[in-house]
């Protein structure tokens, strides 16, 4: 079997889950979010108006009204400026391996003009770092390709910032007041589209537009247009605005509920939400049925408390429980996961990427030959990587570790037969419980091996 890295097509059903409409009251916790083309020029957001709060949902444009203003800068100035930087170039933050096997992230900048690029890639990495401070990010920091796109604006700052009534010409049209909601920063979607497909590969895209306001937003149910799982937008120089991205990749990656309520939802009374954050069953019925979160329950949590089923979830404040009191899926206030979320992450991580690579693009060697493989770093923290080799079936436990080894030897004999050579890799983390994530964090790499 020749060597295998694994990568999940994006459009076929990584969509942000959990898009009710807030406008109608009636929408099932389980829906999937209508996609932009069924919407027509709408389609739903997330934002959260308090920084330590809960969050919000709205339909707004996908189509900016700021993107094509009139530039305020003179044509001199304009001239001169654009000699600092390119449109559209792409710098590398972080690259730790091929894009096949990781989960790449294109963060593209708004409102930064052509001699602020500069400026632009140090928010980048800043707001970047600050998501990566939240486990589960940061141990699986070695399984993400991070792209720098600078798109140059003709104006520094963006629509809407400070007063509603302010108009700024920037390339993707970021504005605050989107949908008459002052912390909700919108954009056009066509124009972060665009700019998304000049990084090698975008499977999430962090839109960081030029503002010390705090706010931001979630874009769901893009559709298969989009070959990008969601759209996070912040602002650059409010790091309030960093959690907002680390809520969003919840959704898109991790398939997680809002574990936010709303009193007008009422009572819940549909069929068993898909997320894995969300239930209509009790702690009891969960143990019984040996369903969703059940491995956790009683565990201390980081966000606090004990894993159990807490009533109000997925917008409803009755009929449905979430695992935890508080979380970062529920609101800002804490920025944990709970411990189903980070397990439902750490196995998004791997719908994506693969912590086993390697250069050797033959599928047969020579017993005499050398084979490397490669580990995805991994931070000290959640990550449990181990590498083991096996010949035919049989582990060389001689070789365990090694990323380089010559199959004669760890037992492969100059016998005329034919033989197997397997590198795997498995991600020992106690965050993981669930037999299917278990799997899904093991890879594999073989070769068949020639006298």
């Amino acid at each position: 079997m020749p060597p295998r890295m694994r990568r999940t097509a994006i459009a076929a059903g990584l969509v942000l889950v959990a898009a009710l409409s807030v406008t109608t009251g009636t929408a099932s916790a389980g829906n999937a979010p209508a996609s932009a083309a069924q919407q027509g020029s709408t389609v739903q957001a997330e934002y959260f108006p308090d920084p330590a709060g809960g969050g919000r949902r709205v339909q707004v444009p996908v189509v900016s009204p700021y993107a094509a203003s009139t530039p305020a800068q003179s044509p001199a100035a304009r001239s001169a400026d654009a000699a600092t930087a390119t449109d559209g170039a792409v710098t590398v933050l972080s690259q730790t391996g091929p894009s096949a096997a990781r989960m790449d992230v294109a963060i593209i900048g708004d409102g930064y003009t052509a001699s602020q690029q500069a400026d632009f890639l140090a928010d980048a990495r800043a707001r970047w770092a600050e998501v990566t401070a939240v486990e589960p990010y940061r141990s699986y920091t070695g399984l993400f390709n991070v792209w720098a796109v600078g798109a140059v604006s003709a104006e520094s700052g963006i629509s809407g910032d400070p007063t509603a009534g302010v108009v700024k010409n920037t390339a993707l049209g970021s504005y605050f007041w989107c949908s008459s909601t002052e912390r909700l920063i919108c954009v056009d979607l066509a124009k972060v589209k665009t700019y998304a497909a000049k990084a090698p590969a975008a499977d999430l895209v962090v839109v960081v537009s030029n503002s010390t306001k705090y706010g931001g937003a979630g874009y769901s149910g893009l559709g298969s247009s989009y070959s990008f799982a969601g759209v996070s937008t912040l602002s650059s120089d409010n790091s309030q605005s960093s959690l907002i991205a680390a809520h969003e990749i919840g959704h898109s990656i991790g398939l997680l509920a809002d574990e936010y309520t709303y009193d007008s939802y009422g009572t819940y009374t549909g069929a068993e939400p898909v997320e894995p954050n969300s239930t209509v069953r009790t702690a009891a019925q969960l143990t019984s049925a040996q369903a969703k979160w059940y491995r956790w329950l009683g565990e201390s949590d980081p966000s606090g408390g004990t894993v159990g089923t807490y009533t109000g979830s997925s917008y409803y404040p009755l009929g449905v429980y979430r695992p935890t009191a508080d979380s970062l899926m529920r609101s800002l206030s804490t920025d944990k996961f709970n411990l189903p979320g980070r397990e439902a992450m750490i196995n998004g991580f791997y719908r994506y990427a693969s912590a086993l690579t390697t250069d050797t693009t033959a599928t047969t060697v020579s017993r005499s030959q050398a084979v490397t493989v490669n580990v995805a770093t991994s931070a000290a923290g959640l990550s449990r990587l181990d590498l083991r080799w096996y010949v035919d079936g049989t582990e060389a436990t001689r070789a365990r570790g090694l990323t380089t080894v010559v199959p004669q030897q760890f037992g492969v004999a100059a016998d005329g037969r034919g033989h197997t050579l397997m590198a795997r890799v498995t991600d020992t983390t106690a965050s993981l419980r669930d037999p299917k994530a278990k799997a899904a964090a093991t890879d594999t790499l073989t070769w068949s091996v020639t006298s």
